[in-house]
């Protein structure tokens, strides 16, 4: 994954990366700023996991399918196991999609994990039981769709490379079909 910044590109879908970012901030920004204007911990217990609930839903069901063309679920099989489910775009659309949508997302779903661990660090230290609570369920929420969108990607890629073999087997195939005819 390419870390920089794609230069002189704009944004395909603003409003998406608007909301993809929303969320995020304001679930890590209202966990900060509480203390300060709070002392009500199921004030903030609720309003943060609710914020970050907002932001798993919308990274996991619409920012994941516009912005970099991936979607996930997990569901449970008649058997009683997790399955995983993904969908991606075609080869075609995926290598349309935008380089700083992709950038941004990728980014964002990352350093917000981040943000959280370190959060969770200094309630460690400070020994805020509490509100390593209220850091644990934020952090799953966000890995989850770490895991999710990261084992999508490796999917497609997977899918992209046997649709290019297939299609190089059945043109090979087809040329020395057709020599052969002529002869």
């Amino acid at each position: 994954m390419d870390f920089s910044q794609p230069p002189g590109e704009n944004y395909a879908n603003p409003k998406t990366c608007f909301f993809h970012v929303l969320f995020k901030a304001a679930a890590l920004a209202f966990y900060i700023l509480s203390a300060l204007f709070f002392n009500n911990f199921v004030v903030i217990f609720v309003v943060t996991v609710l914020l970050s609930a907002l932001d798993f839903w919308v990274v996991k069901n619409v920012s994941g399918r516009i912005l970099v063309g991936l979607r996930w679920w997990n569901e449970i099989n008649d058997l009683g196991e997790s399955v995983w489910r993904f969908e991606c775009l075609d080869q075609e659309s995926l290598a349309r999609m935008n380089k700083k949508d992709s950038w941004l997302f990728w980014w964002t779903l990352y350093l917000s994990a981040v943000f959280w661990i370190v959060l969770g660090i200094f309630s460690l230290i400070r020994f805020q039981a509490d509100f390593l609570l209220v850091v644990g369920v934020c952090l799953t929420l966000s890995i989850a769709n770490i895991v999710g969108f990261t084992k999508c990607r490796k999917d497609a890629k997977k899918q992209i490379q046997q649709f290019a073999s297939q299609t190089i087997a059945s043109r090979v195939s087809s040329t020395i079909q057709s020599a052969f005819s002529v002869i």
